[in-house]
C-alpha cells in the first residue's frame, strides 16, 4: 500500500487544475488515479487530421473538441486569466453571415440574418485539448496514474483506504487523509463504494446532480476549407427534424473548415445505429443545409457521451437533468466529514457544468485542504 495525503479521483480539468494548485503552492504529496488512458475528462478532442490522414501535419492545430468548445472571457475571468497565464491562443467563435433553421421537413430551409452572441464566446486554437496539454506538462509525472479506476474507499482510523484497479484488473491501493472528488457527484455516488455508507442525504444529493454532456452526442465533419463562408453562411444552423439540433462553425482557421453539430436524436436511438450510420445522416443533413460540398468531408467523428460509463449513468440517459443546483461539495456529519471535498464543475455554484465552473470548485477544493494541518 502506498501512502499520500491527498488523493484527486478524477483526471478532468477540475482534477487536473487540482493537481497544478497544489503544486504551485508547493505541496508534492499526492496523486491523480484517472480511469481513462489520458486526462482531460469531457475535454476531448478528434484525433489530429494528420493522424486521420487527412489534411496536413499541423498536428495539435487541426484538434477539434468533441466535448466543451467556448469558454466566455468577460463573464469567466478566473478561467481566463489562468488561459492567460499558459500563454494559450484563443480566438473568437465565428458567426459572421447568415444562420439557418429547418423546420419541417415538406418546407424550405430558412436562411435568417444571424445575430451577435453576447458575451462573445472564445475558443482555444488546437482545441480545449491544448488547456489541459498546458496544465499537465507542469505536474509531476510521478504523481499522475492513468488506466487506474477508483471503486472504494474505507474508513481506517484516521486515514482513508482507497481501492482502484488498474487496466489489467490488479488491485492498486493507497492510504490517504484527504480525497478531492474530481468526478461528477452522480458519477461518484454510483461508480465508488463507500465504507461506512455516505449520508443518505449526501447519496440523494449527488444521486440527483446532472451530469453535463451525460446525455448528448458530438459530431464534428472536417472540409479543405470552410466553403460554407463563402456563401454567406455563419455555419451556426437550428434544426426540429434533422438528427443534428445544433450546428456551428467550428473551424480554427480560413485553412481548414470544420463543423460541429449536437445530436437531437435521442441515446437509445443512437445506440440503435452503428457510428458510421449516424456520420452518414449528419452528412445528408450538412448537405440539405450547406449544400453539395459537405456531402465528403475529409474526416468525421462522433463521440456519444451518452455510451461513454466513465461519465454517463443509467440514470442520466433516463432522466436528462444535465442543468441541476449544485449540491454540497463536503459531508456535513458523520464519519465521512471533513474528508471529502467535491471538485467537479458540476460542484461549482457559479458556472456549474461549466469548464468555469471546473476551475471555480477546484479552487475552493484546494483552498479547504492546504490550510489544514493533516495537508501542510
Amino acid at each position: 500500500m502506498k501512502n499520500k495525503k491527498v488523493a484527486i479521483i478524477g483526471g478532468g480539468l477540475s482534477g487536473v487544475y487540482a493537481a497544478y494548485l497544489l503544486e504551485q503552492a508547493g505541496f508534492d504529496d499526492y496523486v491523480l488515479l484517472e480511469a481513462k488512458e489520458y486526462l482531460g475528462g469531457r475535454i476531448l478532442a478528434t484525433p489530429s487530421i494528420s493522424e486521420a490522414n487527412a489534411l496536413d501535419n499541423t498536428a495539435s492545430l487541426n484538434r477539434f473538441d468533441l466535448g466543451p468548445t467556448w469558454f466566455w472571457p468577460q463573464i469567466q475571468p478566473q478561467l481566463a486569466e489562468l488561459i492567460s497565464e499558459l500563454k494559450l491562443e484563443t480566438f473568437e467563435q465565428y458567426d459572421d453571415g447568415d444562420m439557418l433553421i429547418e423546420r419541417e421537413s415538406n418546407r424550405p430551409v430558412s436562411r435568417m440574418p444571424g445575430y451577435v452572441h453576447s458575451p462573445i464566446a472564445n475558443r482555444l486554437v488546437g482545441g480545449m485539448s491544448s488547456l489541459i496539454d498546458a496544465l499537465s506538462a507542469k505536474l509531476n509525472k510521478d504523481n499522475i496514474v492513468t488506466n487506474c479506476q477508483v471503486k472504494r474507499l474505507s474508513i481506517k482510523g484516521e486515514s482513508i483506504e482507497l481501492l482502484a484497479v488498474d487496466k489489467n484488473q490488479n488491485d492498486v491501493t493507497y492510504s490517504v487523509n484527504k480525497i478531492l472528488l474530481a468526478l461528477p457527484p452522480r458519477l461518484t455516488e454510483n461508480a465508488i463504494e463507500f465504507i461506512p455508507s455516505l449520508p443518505e442525504k449526501t447519496k440523494h444529493q449527488w444521486r440527483s446532480s446532472g451530469t453535463w454532456m451525460a446525455g448528448q452526442a458530438k459530431y464534428v465533419a472536417v472540409y479543405e476549407k470552410p466553403f460554407w463562408r463563402n456563401q454567406g453562411f455563419s455555419g451556426h444552423a437550428a434544426s426540429l427534424i434533422g438528427v443534428m439540433g445544433e450546428i456551428h462553425d467550428a473551424s480554427a482557421s480560413d485553412d481548414v473548415g470544420a463543423l460541429f453539430g449536437f445530436l437531437r436524436v435521442p441515446p437509445a436511438y443512437r445506440n440503435s445505429l452503428s457510428n458510421e450510420e449516424l456520420k452518414s445522416y449528419c452528412r445528408t443533413q450538412i448537405v440539405n443545409l450547406f449544400g453539395p460540398e459537405g456531402a465528403s468531408p475529409k474526416a468525421d467523428f462522433i463521440k456519444d457521451w451518452a455510451q461513454d460509463p466513465f461519465v454517463a449513468t443509467d440514470l442520466d440517459i433516463q432522466s436528462h437533468n444535465g442543468h441541476s443546483p449544485a449540491p454540497e461539495t463536503a459531508v456535513s456529519n458523520g464519519p465521512w466529514e471533513g474528508k471529502l471535498n467535491g471538485i467537479a464543475s458540476e460542484w461549482a455554484t457559479i458556472y456549474p457544468g461549466y469548464l468555469a465552473g471546473a476551475i471555480e470548485a477546484a479552487s475552493k477544493g484546494v483552498n479547504r485542504i492546504i490550510h489544514t494541518s493533516l495537508v501542510m
